[in-house]
């Protein structure tokens, strides 16, 4: 009896010990916050497939290690992230269960995770893509965590459009993984994101508004007013299609992308533009706007993925 009771308890150790390890596992996974992670990979395979069809040329080899390298940049970005914004994080409702915030994962650990991520994400595009890949992914990191996270979030109106920039650099990466120098597809691709930025975050920034005022972050929707707010919010969706239909006027889609990217803007444009009508509920109108934001990038991505292969 007394050898089943031990046997018991030994393994009630280890099933406490393995969710333990699940618990500390889901928690450094949270660090990279795997929404964003998620939406910037989308974005660079697109770019990498749109580009391999404007070339002609698909490499495996090249695919996987772009994505890989770049989602482990982007994982350390997102951690680092983590760190920088922890006093931010605890104020505000969506963020304050976020593990540095909640303590849940000390910040020098979250440091040491984001090195290792970087360190490992830099190596695997300096050895097996190129270095304009590397230089992209360098440059996007410096500017997320540097340029916006530490500086122009808590310091500026502008902010948004610092971290625009960052958010841009994993489709650039992904085109210029396959077509090893800056041309005109890779503008058009990185002004697309960029504009399509604005107005997902200046959405969020009408519903949270009040979060962000009391976390003395400056975003638009704190120094200006809603009204100016949803002017932005339009004229940026005016401008991320133009630039999508762009493509097609030099040759790297058909007329196929051309109408579904048509139909696409002008569902995103008449939700934009629901939010001026009298009686528009600017909290209700800002989160559909979002979700129809998330939508559009989902929808272009696949576009310009395939836009090339159809008429």
């Amino acid at each position: 009896m007394t050898g089943q009771a031990e046997s018991v308890a030994a393994l009630d150790n280890r099933a406490s010990m393995l969710r333990a390890y699940r618990q500390t596992f889901r928690r450094y996974v949270s660090l990279t916050k795997p929404g964003v992670l998620f939406g910037n990979v989308i974005t660079g395979v697109a770019g990498f497939l749109l580009a391999s069809s404007a070339f002609r040329i698909f490499s495996l080899g090249l695919f996987v290690a772009t994505i890989v390298g770049m989602s482990l940049i982007i994982g350390a970005a997102c951690a680092l992230n983590n760190v920088l914004d922890q006093d931010i994080d605890r104020i505000m409702a969506r963020t304050k269960k976020r593990a540095v915030a909640n303590g849940s994962v000390r910040p020098s650990r979250a440091l040491a995770f984001a090195v290792v991520l970087g360190i490992l994400g830099a190596a695997i595009l300096a050895f097996w893509t190129n270095w304009l890949v590397l230089g992209v992914g360098v440059a996007g990191f410096v500017v997320y965590v540097w340029l916006y996270g530490a500086l122009a979030k808590r310091r500026s109106i502008h902010g948004t459009l610092v971290g625009s920039i960052s958010g841009a650099a994993p489709i650039l990466a992904g085109y210029v993984a396959v077509s090893g120098r800056i041309d005109v597809g890779a503008v058009l691709v990185f002004l697309a994101l960029f504009f399509w930025q604005f107005p997902e975050f200046y959405s969020i920034a009408i519903y949270r508004r009040d979060e962000y005022k009391a976390a003395g972050v400056p975003v638009i929707t704190v120094k200006k007013s809603i009204a100016y707010t949803k002017q932005r919010i339009f004229g940026y969706a005016v401008l991320f299609l133009l630039s999508a239909l762009l493509l097609t006027s030099f040759h790297y889609t058909g007329y196929a992308y051309t109408i579904a990217m048509t139909l696409t803007g002008a569902y995103w444009l008449i939700t934009a533009f629901n939010g001026f009508k009298p009686g528009a509920q600017d909290d209700a109108w800002a989160r559909k706007m979002f979700h129809a934001s998330i939508n559009v990038l989902l929808i272009y991505s696949v576009l310009i993925a395939v836009g090339p292969l159809l008429p």
